[in-house]
């Protein structure tokens, strides 16, 4: 709370009392700017991002509202820059409306069909994000990572090395090494054969995505950095590859899609392999954020090891 009011005097604002939100990679605040409107104040984790990333998701963000999109807009400080320096680098961008899609680990609240409603239009949403992004003229110095074969399964990766999830055993860590040479090589394809790659959200979860008026949005483009499309895609199936009406979701997000930026048959075969590379992605994200023996730790685990099981048979991932 400290260091929320510390920042927020680089906007000017001193008669407001910070709610926090949220607070995973970055702690997130609700608070009301100088105009009285109300904005998203965030405190990054340190080391994660550079200060000339975050500029650069700040650039992104705002030529993206230019074009249409409902996203979050950069609130410039007192001074103009974007962020606030401090012992955790700061930001403010305006409050979006709506509430999220829903959360991990427990069921949708939406009907069946709205489910289906609003995955694709999830997908269309994700279409029109790559296409304004493609469309951007971005700065010389725009710096954002880049989330190929060697960033999502090299020897390093850069949300962690799944393998050395501690929940693991050794014939399941076993297993997520050869889901993880499988998956790149047929990365390795993908991006050979002209695959699209581009500026992505990549983390386009329930939480993510917000629905106000039956229309969808995103929010947190924190991660977000130059990646394969199809990947946007697995990470909003992550979370639903194991649910009971996962293959129509699926069908949904990829008709969506596909009505606004069609992708090849081929292509779209791929959404299971992006759907479990995201969740070997997720179980290295858990190591170093809980305990080893934490719950969370074993979740992601697991989940990682059914998908790259279900993945290497052969079988449906999103079921009959």
């Amino acid at each position: 709370m400290t260091q929320a009011l510390r920042a927020l005097r680089f906007w000017g604002v001193r008669d407001c009392r910070p709610r926090l939100i949220k607070n995973r990679e970055n702690a997130v605040f609700e608070v009301t700017d100088t105009c009285g409107n109300r904005a998203a104040l965030r405190l990054h984790r340190p080391g994660y991002q550079s200060d000339a990333a975050i500029r650069s998701e700040m650039t992104w963000c705002e030529g993206l509202a230019k074009a249409g999109l409902a996203v979050p807009r950069p609130v410039p400080t007192l001074a103009g820059d974007v962020i606030a320096p401090g012992g955790r680098v700061a930001s403010m961008v305006a409050w979006c409306e709506g509430v999220p899609m829903g959360e991990g680990g427990v069921p949708l609240a939406w009907g069946a069909e709205e489910q289906i409603r609003l995955y694709h239009g999830l997908g269309e949403e994700l279409a029109r994000l790559h296409e304004a992004s493609d469309a951007l003229d971005l700065p010389p110095q725009f710096s954002r990572v880049t989330l190929d074969e060697d960033a999502l399964l090299g020897d390093n990766p850069v949300w962690g090395r799944f393998w050395e999830n501690p929940a693991l055993s050794a014939a399941q860590a076993k297993l997520l090494q050869d889901a993880r040479i499988r998956l790149r090589e047929i990365l390795t394809a993908h991006r050979c054969a002209g695959g699209d790659f581009g500026l992505i959200h990549a983390d386009a979860l329930r939480e993510n995505v917000f629905v106000r008026d039956g229309a969808v949005s995103l929010i947190d483009f924190d991660d977000g950095g130059f990646g394969f499309r199809l990947y946007d895609l697995g990470v909003a199936m992550s979370q639903n590859w194991d649910a009971p009406n996962a293959r129509h979701l699926a069908l949904a997000l990829l008709q969506g899609y596909c009505a606004r930026r069609p992708i090849s048959a081929a292509a779209r075969a791929l959404l299971p392999a992006f759907t479990t590379l995201r969740a070997l992605a997720s179980c290295g994200w858990v190591i170093g954020r809980y305990p080893p023996d934490s719950a969370a730790t074993r979740d992601y685990g697991a989940r990682a090891v059914a998908a790259a099981r279900i993945f290497l048979e052969g079988k449906s991932l999103f079921g009959a």
